[in-house]
């Protein structure tokens, strides 16, 4: 299998498993500092800001070279004919304004003119007409941030917050603006909306309206600094992923940041970042980071201003687009940077404080395989579990290829933490893939072997050349690194490699599957250097060894935990645009190892009769449900009463839904306090969303992995190989490795 085939799922919806999310918030290579931000000019005006893109030569020629490679190496037929060019013309309008916040319906038919004759213009590398759209988007978006501006500084003060007002959330499907009059209210709306959220945190309406007049001349500086490489990448990346939502085209610089997720390691200081309001702020320091070592700069923090080496000048970067700030930040190994730092709990740039950091190479720690045993408890016996925790199939290309004897590798490393739990003396293992989008797909394969005496793995079907040959791909070693018992453990966000190693567990009846439906991403991807970025495309499609595809329909558990991603009926492959069918291919021959089937309604009954009175399960239940409820509204009060007992409803909710899981647990309650803060402003899907802090804060075992290790020592039980209780209830362990 060539070293190329990849198949990660970076999809939006797998924020917490995705490497590519993770990169493109990290601090990596290259020192320049470009572009620096320039004030506004007094007069605020659509002609002063706006500046017209054009395309270079580059563009053109990488714009052909892509429809190529995608007519000659992509795994479907595609026939890029009128058809194709109006789906172009959609996704590419989708992608710029898919709330319909912008574009005029004037702008709309005037652009129909391009809506066939997008792809006749990709063959001849002309890519215009996708600069003539960008270059409106841009004018209607200063024009927009324009009459923000001027409506906050003047009018905001003037604003009712007792009349009854709603905010429609879900704009997918309405109509174009006829007129900026139906732009303006539609505006008006949001800016209330952003308002009245900081006004629920007890901010005075001065304070209000300063903090969102700098918020949208931030917004507003940044889209006048939009460049051709902006348009360049978004319309070739809309190209790809029009053929298929895994297709995509990365430019030079975003090509370094996938080829990073793979790899696992960086250059620059260990942190992540993300954008709160005008600040660029850090997440999460990465363990054993230049950042953590130094221990100056700490999750929370703003960056505010961002210099080079001993002596360059501090240049401040409030306002100022992520890639632009990671920009400043990324660097060489050894060499300086050094910020200026706002501490998040400080009020005031004048608490800001300067710190130096040595770039290095960083290890993306989190995304490796980790191990830790855990105390299953059942009849009084005790037991060890290891729980192995793999957040996605990497392998290091590069340092493989150049002989280096210690790259990373996800199998590799499983194969060493089992020994490290043998050596532990665990009675099962679980392999907890929950949130991990894929990898390679030759780690995948290699891992099935790890828990088989050899056999079949995976199915590929190659198209193109290869006609739709199927080949079947697999462990060819006798030797196996465990035998005993095995869960999987996966959720709606495990997808590709995840999903061919749970489903080759399950077929051959060598550990039972717990959890969620998995994400349904059966598609193998290859990158393909090009003279200007790279192209990641479909070259194949995956089967189980049964001969179904995991496209579409993914893995089904054999036992159902709850997932929160049930919540999300957007969740999954069957609800991306493009997404290649479900289909089958004929199975392979292949042993199974344990009758689990013939146990699982045993299995299922025990499990129901646990998690009924389980007050972890019965919390998790009730935050889907909530989630759910809250998901299913269509508009947004912009009553400040309304508003504020609706957010208060859902805090007490699931307030009251912890505390009897605390109470259930024997656990001290907790007293309700009438929030202060700005997490009162959170919308309630995000307030729901993290429910979960106080167990993890808490420090208290995932009841996921607790429950899983019930089911596989009353596994052993029904097949007659009973676990042996390992220590007394007096002994307590939960190891990292």
């Amino acid at each position: 299998m060539s070293r190329n085939e990849v198949d990660q799922s970076w999809s939006k919806y797998l924020v917490s498993a995705a490497v590519a999310t993770l990169l493109a918030l990290m601090l990596m290579v290259n020192p320049s500092v470009a572009d620096q931000d320039e004030e506004l000019p007094e007069e605020l005006t659509v002609d002063a800001l706006y500046s017209e893109l054009h395309p270079e030569p580059v563009f053109g020629e990488t714009a052909m070279e892509l429809l190529r490679e995608l007519d000659t190496k992509h795994y479907s037929n595609v026939v890029f004919d009128e058809r194709f060019s109006g789906r172009i013309f959609d996704n590419f309008l989708d992608a710029l304004d898919g709330s319909k916040l912008y574009f005029l319906e004037e702008d709309i038919e005037a652009f129909e003119q391009h809506r066939n004759d997008l792809v006749n213009g990709l063959r001849s590398g002309n890519i215009g007409p996708a600069y003539e759209i960008y270059n409106t988007y841009v004018r209607r978006v200063l024009d927009r941030l324009i009459w923000t501006i001027e409506h906050v500084e003047n009018d905001l003060q003037y604003v009712d917050f007792d009349t009854e007002e709603y905010l429609e959330l879900d704009r997918e499907d309405a109509a174009w603006a006829s007129s900026h009059d139906q732009l303006d209210e539609l505006w008006r709306l949001r800016i209330k909306n952003s308002a009245l959220s900081l006004r629920l945190t007890d901010m005075e309406m001065e304070t209000v309206q300063e903090r969102l007049s700098s918020r949208y001349r931030n917004q507003l500086n940044q889209v006048s600094r939009t460049n051709g490489r902006d348009v360049f990448q978004a319309y070739l990346s809309t190209v790809a992923k029009t053929v298929d939502p895994h297709t995509n085209y990365f430019s030079p610089r975003d090509s370094e940041n996938f080829n990073m997720g793979l790899r696992g390691s960086l250059q620059g200081i260990g942190a992540q970042l993300t954008t709160e309001d005008e600040f660029t702020k850090v997440a999460e320091l990465i363990k054993g980071g230049p950042a953590e070592q130094a221990g100056e700069l700490r999750a929370g923090d703003r960056i505010i201003g961002i210099a080079q080496g001993e002596d360059g000048e501090m240049q401040d970067v409030i306002g100022l687009r992520l890639d632009d700030v990671v920009d400043q930040i990324r660097g060489e190994k050894g060499s300086l940077v050094r910020l200026n730092v706002l501490p998040a709990e400080a009020t005031s740039e004048a608490s800001a404080r300067e710190i130096s950091i040595v770039r290095d190479t960083v290890e993306l720690s989190e995304q490796f395989a980790r191990a830790e045993v855990i105390d299953i408890e059942m009849d009084e016996e005790h037991y060890k579990v290891g729980v192995i925790t793999l957040p996605s199939f990497y392998f290091d290309f590069e340092a493989a290829s150049a002989g280096l004897p210690n790259y990373r590798s996800s199998v590799r490393d499983v194969k060493d933490l089992l020994e490290e739990l043998k050596q532990e003396d665990v009675e099962a293992v679980v392999m907890d893939l929950r949130y991990n989008g894929g990898g390679s797909l030759n780690e995948a394969n290699e891992l099935v072997g790890l828990f088989i005496e050899g056999g079949p793995t995976v199915q590929i079907r190659y198209s193109g050349q290869r006609n739709g040959f199927v080949r079947s791909y697999g462990d060819n070693s006798s030797d196996v690194s465990y035998d005993g018992p095995l869960a999987v453990v996966v959720n709606r966000a495990s997808a590709s490699a995840s999903e061919i190693f749970a489903g080759a567990i399950q077929d051959y009846q060598r550990g039972i599957v717990l959890g969620g439906q998995t994400f349904g991403k059966g598609t193998v991807q290859e990158i393909i250097p090009m003279d200007y970025g790279q192209v990641k495309l479909t070259r194949s499609k995956f089967y189980r060894i049964s001969g179904a595809s995991t496209q579409h329909r993914g893995v089904l558990p054999d036992i159902n935990f709850p997932d929160r991603y049930q919540a999300i009926d957007s969740m999954g492959e069957s609800n991306l645009d493009g997404a290649l069918p479900w289909d089958t291919v004929r199975p392979v021959e292949y042993n199974t190892y344990f009758p689990i089937r013939q146990v699982l309604p045993q299995l299922q009954a025990s499990h129901e009769a646990r998690a009924a009175t389980n007050p972890d399960f019965i919390y998790m239940n009730g935050a889907v449900e909530r989630m759910k409820e809250a998901r299913s509204r269509t508009r947004l009060p912009l009553q400040e009463e309304a508003l504020r007992e609706q957010r208060e409803a859902d805090r007490r909710a699931a307030f009251d839904a912890n505390n009897i899981r605390r109470m259930m647990k024997g656990q001290p309650m907790e007293v309700w306090e009438e929030e202060d803060s700005e997490d009162v402003s959170e919308d309630s899907v995000a307030l729901l969303e993290r429910e979960d802090d106080a167990r993890e804060e808490e420090d208290e075992i995932d009841p996921i992995l607790l429950e899983s290790g019930h089911i596989l020592v009353e596994i052993a039980r029904l097949l007659g190989t009973p676990m042996t209780a390992s220590y007394s209830s007096s002994d307590s362990i939960s190891a990292n490795l």
